[in-house]
């Protein structure tokens, strides 16, 4: 859901049609690894939907989870760029 809601949440992004967008959680022994993984049609690239998906994501294990750990820290990183 935050991946179509990027143009609404960040300044200056326009809305895309997103044709795929797909969030996965690996969970580890002391870590959760998220992939946010969005494609569009469109002759633009969708880093920025990918990117907050992969940020709320993050968020919503950061709130669920800070009970259990107060000094847990996420970060986010374009890890793959590629352009169809």
């Amino acid at each position: 859901m935050a991946a179509k809601r990027t143009a609404d949440l960040i300044p200056l992004c326009h809305p895309l049609p997103i044709s795929h967008a797909a969030v996965t959680l690996t969970v580890g022994d002391a870590s959760v690894e998220i992939l946010a993984e969005v494609a569009t049609a469109a002759q633009t690239g969708v880093e920025m939907e990918a990117l907050t998906a992969a940020s709320v994501a993050a968020l919503t294990v950061y709130d669920m989870a800070k009970a259990v750990d107060k000094a847990m820290t996420f970060e986010v990183e374009l890890v793959e760029k590629v352009k169809q």
